[in-house]
């Protein structure tokens, strides 16, 4: 069977690569497996990396936050790295170099974009909420126009993972 390949250079895995998987499948497993992500930014010629609560609809990665949210601003005027991992085991050995993790991770680039249009704001909340909770949207009470209003939606596309 023939595996994908990286869909950039950057993604490309050069140490051990024949355990790499570029699918799409593969990559939302374990976005959808998630609950948070790291997203690494640069203000100022500063680096940062903060995680970040996040969720997948389709080929999109989307987050959350603060209209007035430093990272939210520059998310959308610079490029990118989201990571995410899930250690699925420790591996365990006689000698102390060769313990180990095993693991899945994504590491995804690019460019956030603003969700601006309301109704997909709102629906896209609605499947965050549902998502960790199945049901409790309905719960709730209504969202205000204020509070949407004061809230950024953003999301990155998965096609450089």
């Amino acid at each position: 069977m023939h595996k994908p390949a990286a869909p950039s250079p950057r993604t490309r895995i050069r140490r051990l690569p024949d355990r790499a998987h570029y699918d799409s499948e593969t990559i939302a497993s374990i976005v959808d497996a998630a609950v948070v992500c790291t997203v690494a930014f640069q203000i100022d010629g500063a680096v940062h990396a903060i995680p970040t609560n996040h969720w997948r609809e389709g080929p999109y990665l989307y987050i959350h936050g603060a209209k007035a949210s430093r990272m939210l601003k520059a998310l959308t005027e610079g490029d990118a790295c989201i990571t995410i991992a899930l250690v699925d085991g420790l591996v365990l050995a006689r000698s102390a170099m060769h313990h180990s993790v095993n693991y899945r991770s994504v590491v995804i680039y690019g460019r956030f974009e603003i969700v601006g249009d309301p109704a997909e704001k709102h629906r896209s909340l609605r499947a965050l909420v549902d998502g960790l909770y199945p049901g409790r949207w309905d719960t709730l009470r209504p969202i205000t126009e204020k509070e949407l209003n004061a809230t950024s939606l953003l999301r990155i596309a998965l096609a450089e993972a």
